[in-house]
Order: C-alpha cells, then sequence, then structure tokens
C-alpha cells in the first residue's frame, strides 16, 4: 500500500459510494486506475467491503439497539465463544477490545423481553461469565466518522 491507497481509503471513508470518476480526480488519478487500485485494494483484503450506516432512530423495525461488555468464562476460548456468538440473532457486530471487558457486542432486540432472552443465552450457551449492557438512545448526526 502507497500513498495513493492510503488517500483513496480516505476518500472511500467519507464515501464509499463515489463514482471512479470522481474519486480519480480527488486523488490525481484516471477513472481506470483509481478503480483498478480499488479492485487491487478488495482482492487483498485491504477493503474487507462496503456497508451502509443506518442511525438505529430511523429504523422503526429495529426495536432495540444495544452494546454489551462482555467478560469470558475462564474455561471459554475466545474462539468458541466467536462461534457461538456470531450464529445468534439479533446480533449486528463482536469486537475483541481491551479494558475491562474481553468483548464489545453489537444486537438489536425487538424488546425488553428478546433482549433478555439473548443475555440468557450469552451466559448458557457462548460462555459470558459477567456482561454490562447499554442501550442506544440514538445516532449523532454531522457526518461519517473519520
Amino acid at each position: 500500500m502507497d500513498r495513493l491507497d492510503s488517500e483513496i481509503l480516505g476518500v472511500l471513508r467519507e464515501d464509499a459510494r463515489i463514482s471512479y470518476r470522481d474519486l480519480g480526480v480527488r486523488v490525481g488519478l484516471s477513472s481506470n486506475a483509481a478503480a483498478e487500485r480499488v479492485r487491487r485494494m478488495l482482492r487483498d483484503g485491504v477493503i474487507r467491503g462496503f456497508t451502509t450506516l443506518v442511525d438505529p432512530a430511523a429504523d422503526t423495525r429495529a426495536g432495540l439497539v444495544v452494546f454489551i461488555d462482555v467478560t469470558l468464562r475462564l474455561d471459554t476460548t475466545n474462539e468458541d465463544f466467536e462461534r457461538v456468538v456470531l450464529k445468534l440473532p439479533g446480533i449486528t457486530e463482536v469486537v475483541h477490545v481491551t479494558g475491562a471487558y474481553d468483548y464489545l457486542v453489537r444486537a438489536r432486540a425487538a424488546d425488553p423481553a428478546e433482549l433478555d432472552t439473548l443475555l440468557r443465552t450469552l451466559k448458557r450457551e457462548a460462555g459470558v461469565a459477567q456482561s454490562s449492557t447499554r442501550i442506544a438512545l440514538r445516532a449523532a448526526t454531522g457526518g461519517p466518522a473519520r
């Protein structure tokens, strides 16, 4: 990866839907050269995909969006936890983190009863010893995070 690739990634973080023509203009390349660099970064795994970020408040079907900090039981491996939790309904993101907890899990639940079921399942089947749950109230707007 070189300076141009880094520039391209910066532009794509701002607007992943930018045309190759406009991307090329922004970084000083032809549209074909910009497209080829993006394709190469996709092929090499530098870019893992593109996504759409939705404000939880805008999706009225979403119910609750929650962030669950979890600590694993001593007899649970990271691989075992990840294998189980990634198959659970409602899980949207699982991140191994530093600090007081082992993982941050982002999930959706239709209502408090469904959240309760999810938390019980995490403890019973995924090897979670302790959890702390936060409910998203709204997402701040003003453009993409950098």
